[in-house]
């Protein structure tokens, strides 16, 4: 585990997880790729927590690629903290799917906003128009490319 004690913590999604092995020949998957390492070597350098959660795990679990699965569940089991799904998160998460969220990116996103996390990072664009189109998030919710950027002032 690596922890940071009182730092910035930040939940990346699965689809942030994985774009360091995607496909690299479209110019922004390979910028939001190294955004990524990026923020990674951060919170190797202890500027930032990486959170996992039982739903990252979940997700973890059914990849089929063992490549992937192997890089992810490195990041994972080293997560300063992993968050328990909880009641209060499905009820959360239910209440996010009913305004049109899918139904693990409810989850997702509720695991980091009732765990009083500082940053939410997805590279699904459709997620992150929609988060960020809710007033009542508790989460702050970023692309891996702004994130970066941010913390590399």
């Amino acid at each position: 585990m690596v922890s940071h004690g009182d730092g910035m913590k930040i939940y990346l999604d699965t689809c942030s997880l994985h774009r360091p092995l995607d496909d690299k020949t479209q110019p922004r998957i390979a910028l939001e790729a190294e955004a990524i390492l990026a923020i990674l070597a951060l919170w190797e350098a202890g500027k930032l927590d990486v959170v996992s959660s039982e739903v990252l795990m979940f997700e973890l679990d059914r990849n089929p690629h063992p490549q992937r699965k192997a890089f992810v569940s490195e990041i994972l089991t080293r997560a300063a903290l992993t968050i328990e799904l909880t009641d209060g998160i499905a009820e959360r998460a239910y209440e996010l799917e009913k305004r049109g969220f899918k139904a693990l990116d409810a989850l997702h996103l509720a695991s980091a906003e009732k765990s009083g996390l500082d940053y939410f990072c997805t590279c699904d664009d459709r997620l992150l128009k929609k988060a960020r189109g809710q007033s009542d998030l508790a989460v702050t919710t970023v692309s891996p490319l702004d994130r970066a950027q941010e913390l590399m002032k």
